[in-house]
């Protein structure tokens, strides 16, 4: 299973690492914290000794309840750390953390390769257009709402089977447009709560029904923290141990704050499996 980011074919048949780089003030765990070109580069060139195959970049914070910013804001915080980052990496594949059209677009014109969607489209019906107009690969997440709203549409009658029904949908959708690599993200934490995150951690399985690549992407989050009464700083731990199911259950992509951890993670779970 190999998806093309700008020419270049990555196998996901061995599970692959995508790092984290929040420039915005206000994520739930590294907001503010990459504030200067230096604080950028010096923590891009870690995940990548660390082993991330691909940076995804987000200037919009997702989490519950987060600040709606526009759409100009977005891309005056986006588009200098993506041409910082590409200039000094040129090699390193860039994913864009954006559910906007236009700000993918800018992104995609100035060295990302990759689209990675909270809303497979849902908030901006143009998207789509612009993924296949690039084509590049195409990360759909499942979520009800927007962030705002989202923890308000935890409601479901069977979860799991709406969310293969959502994600059969939006793959069709996609290869309409002639959107060749689609990876499905399962949306942990959106519109979902703890139990229902780990209900769905505990069959991520039932999603390879869909024969698509999966992100799982629960670094530290709620579901994490909340269940041992601690804070995301202090989540480390409890992370590896949901990657490692994560992998298990049939994870394609680490979506991760800390990637010399999850690494270990895919390096062990690949030692357990050459076992079997």
């Amino acid at each position: 299973m190999t998806i093309n980011c700008a020419g270049k074919l990555i196998d996901l048949s061995i599970p692959k690492i995508m790092g984290i780089l929040n420039i915005t003030p206000d994520s739930f765990y590294d907001g503010g914290r990459y504030n200067s070109d230096k604080k950028i580069l010096d923590h891009v060139e870690k995940m990548i000794i660390d082993g991330a195959i691909f940076i995804d970049i987000g200037a919009y914070s997702s989490r519950p309840g987060g600040v709606d910013i526009d759409e100009n804001e977005e891309l005056k915080r986006i588009i200098p750390a993506i041409e910082l980052v590409n200039k000094k990496f040129p090699e390193i594949i860039i994913s864009i953390d954006t559910f906007r059209s236009k700000v993918a677009e800018a992104c995609l014109n100035s060295g990302a390769s990759i689209i990675n969607d909270i809303s497979a489209s849902q908030l901006d019906e143009k998207m789509m257009e612009t993924i296949a107009k690039y084509n590049v690969p195409y990360i759909i997440m499942h979520m009800k709402g927007n962030p705002q709203n989202m923890m308000d549409k935890t409601n479901y009658d069977d979860m799991l089977q709406e969310m293969i029904k959502y994600f059969s949908k939006k793959i069709n959708q996609a290869i309409s447009y002639k959107i060749n690599d689609i990876i499905i993200d399962p949306g942990f934490g959106f519109a979902k709560n703890i139990k229902q995150n780990y209900d769905l951690l505990n069959h991520l399985d039932l999603l390879k029904i869909l024969d698509k690549p999966i992100m799982v992407g629960i670094s530290r989050k709620s579901m994490i923290y909340k269940s041992l009464d601690s804070t995301p700083e202090e989540a480390l731990n409890g992370t590896t141990v949901l990657n490692t199911v994560a992998l298990i259950k049939g994870a394609s992509i680490l979506r991760v704050h800390d990637v010399k951890e999850a690494n270990e993670c895919i390096k062990l779970i690949g030692s357990l499996n050459k076992q079997l």
